[in-house]
C-alpha cells in the first residue's frame, strides 16, 4: 500500500520533514534499522551514556514535527530513539510482509534488539501512546516505565475510530488551503496554538502531510481493547499525560482514565499537540517520572 498520494506529495513531505528536522535545537542523527516488516527510520539524539526513551508518534505525523520542543530538553537527560511509524508517513519504508499479519509488538522488538537495547523508557503520543501501552502489556520485562501523551487506556471495546477522526478533522482536512490548516490546528489545540501556527516550518510539513499523506497507509496497525487485567497489569507502569481541550479526550477518554484509576495528570487549556503547546511543563514532567 502506497503511502503517499504520489511521488510529488512523498518528496513535498520528505522535504519538509528535512527543513524540519534542521530546526531542532540540538545534533541528531539519522539511522536506518533492517526488520522483519521493512526498514524502520530512528533521530537518534541526546546523552549517549543516559537510559534510552524509546518515543513513538501519532497517526499522519512523524518524529521530526512531534519532538521538536522536546528533543532538546529530553536529550539532556536521556539517549533518545525517536521511531518513525511503519506505513506513517516518515522515513520509515515498509516491505512486503507488512500487512495483515503485521504484528507491533514484534516489530518493536525488532527496534530495540537493533538497536542493542534490552530495556528502555517508553512515551509516546496518540497513537504513539497506544503502542507504549501495548508493549508495557507484552513485553514488561522490556519497559522500564512508560508515557502516554494525549490518548487513553483502550477499554471498552472497539471505537469507531474513523468516525471520531471525521467528526475531528473534518472538513479542514479535506481541503488543506494555508487558512483551513490554520483552523484545524486551532480545532485540535488549547491556547497554546501559536507554537504551531507562528513556526513557518511546522505549517509547511502539517500542510504537505495533510495533502500528501494516504492515512490507510496505517490500518495494519491494529488497535486492540485492554481488558480489566490487562488494565491491572500496567496501571503501575504507565503514566497518561492529558490537555483538557483536547478534543479526542472530550469525547470520553479523560472519564475512562478517571474511571479505571489510571496514573493521570491533567493539564488546563491545552490540546491534543500537547507536549508542544506545553513543551517546558511537560518535559520536566517527563524527566520526573523517569527518575530511577
Amino acid at each position: 500500500m502506497n503511502k503517499y498520494r504520489s511521488r510529488r506529495s512523498g518528496q513535498a513531505i520528505l522535504t519538509t520533514y528535512d527543513r524540519l528536522l534542521a530546526s531542532w535545537a540540538c545534533e541528531v542523527k539519522e539511522r536506518d534499522l533492517e526488520g522483519e516488516y521493512g526498514i524502520t527510520h530512528i533521530i537518534e539524539c541526546g546523552n549517549e551514556d543516559a537510559v534510552p526513551l524509546v518515543l513513538f508518534h501519532g497517526v499522519g505525523d512523524d518524529s521530526a514535527l512531534m519532538w521538536i520542543y522536546n528533543a532538546p530538553e529530553l536529550g539532556r537527560h536521556f539517549h533518545l530513539y525517536a521511531v518513525d511509524t511503519l506505513g506513517g508517513p516518515g522515513k520509515s519504508v515498509p516491505n512486503g510482509n507488512y500487512g495483515r499479519d503485521f504484528d507491533d509488538a514484534r516489530w518493536i522488538d525488532g527496534i530495540l534488539d537493533g538497536l542493542g537495547i534490552g530495556k528502555a523508557f517508553f512515551a509516546g503520543v496518540s497513537h504513539g501512546g497506544y503502542l507504549v501501552q501495548m508493549y508495557t502489556l507484552n513485553r514488561p520485562e522490556r519497559v522500564l516505565r512508560a508515557i502516554s501523551i494525549s490518548g487513553t487506556v483502550p477499554v471498552g471495546g472497539k471505537n469507531n475510530s474513523m468516525k471520531i477522526m471525521m467528526k475531528i478533522f473534518l472538513p479542514e482536512a479535506l481541503f488543506p488551503t494555508e487558512k483551513n490548516v490554520q483552523k484545524l490546528i486551532r480545532k485540535l489545540s488549547g491556547e497554546h496554538y501559536a507554537v504551531f501556527t507562528e513556526n513557518a516550518e511546522i505549517m509547511a510539513h502539517y500542510r504537505a502531510l495533510l495533502k500528501g499523506f494516504n492515512n490507510m497507509a496505517m490500518a495494519y496497525h491494529k488497535i486492540v481493547a485492554f481488558s480489566a487485567e490487562d488494565v491491572e497489569r500496567i496501571r503501575e507502569k504507565v503514566v497518561y499525560l492529558v490537555g483538557t481541550d483536547d478534543p479526542f479526550e472530550k469525547l470520553g477518554g479523560r472519564d475512562v482514565l478517571i474511571q479505571n484509576r489510571m496514573n493521570a495528570a491533567f493539564y488546563d487549556n491545552a490540546g491534543h499537540g500537547l507536549n508542544h503547546e506545553l513543551a517546558e511543563e511537560i518535559n520536566r514532567k517527563i524527566v520526573s517520572v523517569f527518575s530511577i
